[in-house]
């Protein structure tokens, strides 16, 4: 029987809009070891980090994440500590975005301090000029928009 230690990668995130982008993410992360956990941003965090609450709830996050199969395991990141999932689950990787960086500064002092053998790596980008939560989130409020003027145009050629 094997009983060997699989090798836990994880990775942080918002996960508004999942798109090819994120695909490419937990691709990455997969080269550098057995098993993904992805640690899904809380409401208040993102709200916090990038100015305005994300479209989608965390709970919505959190659900649609998991039904990709992208990662074996996903949970919510803990309001209070940030680091709380680190502590619980001991990661041999943690897998930054190449755009991630809340929260990234002290994680090889956290490592030593829980005398954890983790290696911090930095993913690279995947065509991060169209692949950005950011600019889905635009160009989708933009479509929106539009829908909205052509219904108002619509409306007044008809009185």
């Amino acid at each position: 029987m094997n009983s060997e230690k699989k090798k836990l990668v994880m990775v942080f995130g918002t996960f508004d809009y999942l798109h090819a982008g994120h695909e490419n993410l937990f691709s990455q992360a997969k080269e550098h070891g057995d098993e993904i956990i992805a640690v899904v941003a809380r409401d208040k965090t993102v709200q916090a980090i990038k100015g305005e609450a994300p479209d989608h709830n965390e709970k919505e996050r959190t659900k649609n994440l998991n039904d990709t199969g992208w990662a074996a395991k996903v949970v919510l990141g803990n309001a209070k500590d940030k680091n709380k999932v680190i502590k619980m689950y001991r990661p041999d990787v943690i897998a930054l975005g190449y755009d991630q960086f809340a929260f990234t500064y002290g994680l090889e002092k956290l490592a030593i301090d829980l005398k954890l053998d983790t290696q911090i790596l930095r993913l690279k980008p995947y065509r991060p000029d169209m692949y950005k939560s950011s600019i889905i989130k635009n160009s989708k409020k933009n479509q929106e928009e539009v829908a909205q003027e052509k219904k108002l145009v619509y409306n007044l050629e008809q009185s």
